[in-house]
């Protein structure tokens, strides 16, 4: 072959690559247009899941059950979801949720365990004696037990500091229990039957009924 003639071979072969390589590089640029004409962003449904997540978390924060990393997985699950990755953004948006509704859990259940406590305390609440009271006007009270004849209810609860059930002293503090049937029953036929009593003396009708 002549030397003009593998000029020519050659300059045809170097057109022809320069033509293959510059439509590969339009192909490349159209193909990152097109990924980024289709990326929109969180699906609705993935929004929807990412707001729940930070409502249930702002929940937890009021309780003082704040968790710090969850804040953290919300912001990633943001994140992938402005990456349109809608999958990986929904999983992550999931994950906070249930953990801060995990930690609102938590933070509930001393109450509901106080809330029991309560309810099953075998007392009514407290009375700091003053000037002037006594057993039957205590128990007299109506937000007591609206009934002087209960006394004994108090007396026998907090016998380990009533030394005599005539005579108490101002700053003392008793605990007044729940008047249950039979209990409310010998407390009042106890006040009613006591018979004579002595201030500074322990009768014994007393002693028997706190033997009771």
């Amino acid at each position: 072959m002549k030397p003009t003639e593998l000029l020519k071979v050659a300059a045809i072969a170097l057109l022809t690559s320069g033509i293959m390589v510059g439509c590969q590089q339009s192909s490349d640029e159209m193909t990152e247009v097109a990924m980024e004409e289709e990326c929109q962003g969180a699906t609705p449904e993935v929004r929807n899941a990412i707001y729940a997540a930070k409502l249930k978390n702002a929940r937890a924060r009021n309780l003082g059950a704040d968790w710090e990393e969850n804040a953290k997985i919300i912001e990633e699950a943001e994140q992938a979801a402005a990456d349109c990755e809608n999958v990986r953004a929904k999983i992550l948006a999931n994950k906070a949720e249930d953990a801060a509704a995990e930690a609102i859990a938590m933070m509930a259940q001393p109450v509901e365990e106080e809330t029991e406590m309560a309810e099953e305390s075998p007392y009514l609440g407290g009375y700091l004696v003053v000037s002037g009271d006594n057993l039957w006007n205590i128990a007299g009270q109506d937000t007591i037990y609206g009934n002087p004849f209960m006394w004994p209810l108090i007396y026998k609860t907090n016998s380990g500091q009533i030394k005599d059930a005539d005579l108490i002293f101002p700053g003392q503090y008793f605990y007044i229990p729940k008047a249950k049937g039979p209990e409310r029953a010998a407390a009042i036929e106890h006040a009613k039957t006591r018979g004579a009593w002595t201030i500074g003396q322990t009768e014994a009708s007393d002693l028997d009924y706190l033997a009771q």
